[in-house]
């Protein structure tokens, strides 16, 4: 008999909306796919320009990325949430988050110190599979229950998700920093995924980044940003962390003997977004409109709107199963993503995603509208 190898992971749980697809597929007027929030606009001009520039990219590239490229991002930092990290030490470029998500339990040597991970109940489900590859366990543990005094005994590595995906809920200063606290005196790591941070609908400025409550000290916090939302970069692979100086060092040089390096072309066009400020505002102002259209709609349909404050999706409910509510907007021509792709307590919503071209959005809306009627 020949050894068996491999993890054995689960299916690819988007799969699952196939059977929906085709029936979605089927409304004289065509399909509205509001499932998955990849970008449908187009990379501003600015970006693909400076990644051509550098279509010269012959010798490697470094795995901490070019001083230029450090240097833009802690100006960014400083420029949308007003925190000061050392372009030196404190800032990491990766290739799109996700990776960096599914590889930090790894990364971080968990399984070897039999330490566990921690996410949100209703979490992003890379949190829980980064668990599963590292091979350790993965606990669900909201900010909230943090706060009332849940233990963080035999965990190495805490999630937070702010904004969050898939509710939209924003965590504000006093629960991150309170969060901060109870992480440090339980010699926890956390590790905070703000990708959704510029895209905070109740407020002028971003949702606050967790780096922006540590002050000068970022001792065991991490900050995680993905460029993909607000600069159309998902193709791209654009990402980064920045905090704590040794942990940015640890994984630098781990980073360093797995090959795992941002490509020249793509670090040069990652300056370029990170610099130009005007064109994420105007993607915030095409999400915004589309928001607008899109969650009355919904409203009126009969779901329910919960937290959703920042980022790309409508968390809607009709107190229903998902896939109930699934079933009934497939019949629509639309289709959503299931709230039980991101844990047990998510089931009983929907997530509704905002990344779909204007027509599209406003088709969906137009049949949710009549068919409230």
């Amino acid at each position: 008999m020949s050894a068996r190898f491999g993890l054995d992971l689960p299916d690819y749980p988007w799969d699952q909306l196939t059977r929906y697809r085709r029936r979605a597929a089927e409304h004289p007027g065509g399909v509205c796919d509001l499932s998955i929030g990849t970008p449908v606009d187009p990379t501003p001009q600015v970006i693909q320009h400076a990644l051509s520039a550098a279509g010269d990219a012959h010798g490697y590239p470094t795995t901490a990325g070019t001083p230029e490229l450090r240097e833009s991002i802690a100006w960014w930092y400083e420029h949308w949430h007003g925190v000061q990290v050392d372009p030196h030490a404190e800032v990491l470029p990766t290739i799109g988050s996700k990776e960096l998500v599914a590889w930090l339990p790894t990364l971080l040597g968990l399984r070897q110190a039999g330490l566990a991970v921690a996410c949100p109940h209703a979490a992003y489900p890379t949190y829980e599979m980064g668990a599963t590859i590292a091979g350790v366990e993965c606990r669900r543990l909201d900010a909230a229950e943090i706060l009332a005094g849940a233990s963080l005994d035999g965990i190495g590595l805490l999630w937070i998700n702010t904004p969050g995906n898939p509710t939209g809920e924003v965590l504000d200063r006093d629960t991150l920093a309170e969060v901060v606290r109870r992480a440090r005196a339980a010699g926890v790591v956390l590790a905070s995924d703000e990708c959704y941070g510029l895209l905070n609908w109740e407020a002028d400025e971003p949702a606050p980044s967790v780096l922006a409550v540590t002050g000068s000290d970022h001792s065991g916090v991490l900050s995680v940003y993905s460029m993909s939302k607000q600069s159309n970069l998902a193709g791209y692979r654009a990402a980064f962390v920045a905090g704590d100086a040794a942990l940015i060092a640890d994984l630098t040089r781990t980073r360093k003997h797995a090959g795992m390096i941002v490509p020249f072309p793509v670090q040069s066009a990652m300056i370029a977004g990170l610099r130009d400020t005007a064109h994420v505002l105007a993607q915030k102002e095409r999400y915004r409109v589309r928001r607008d259209r899109l969650r009355p709609a919904l409203e009126n349909y009969g779901f329910r709107i919960d937290h959703s404050t920042a980022g790309l999706y409508l968390w809607s409910s009709a107190d229903e199963d998902c896939w109930s509510s699934l079933s009934r907007l497939a019949d629509l021509g639309i289709v959503a993503g299931p709230g039980g792709f991101y844990g047990e307590a998510a089931a009983g919503h929907v997530r509704v995603a905002l990344t779909a071209a204007d027509e599209r959005i406003a088709a969906a809306a137009d049949r949710l509208d009549a068919a409230a009627v």
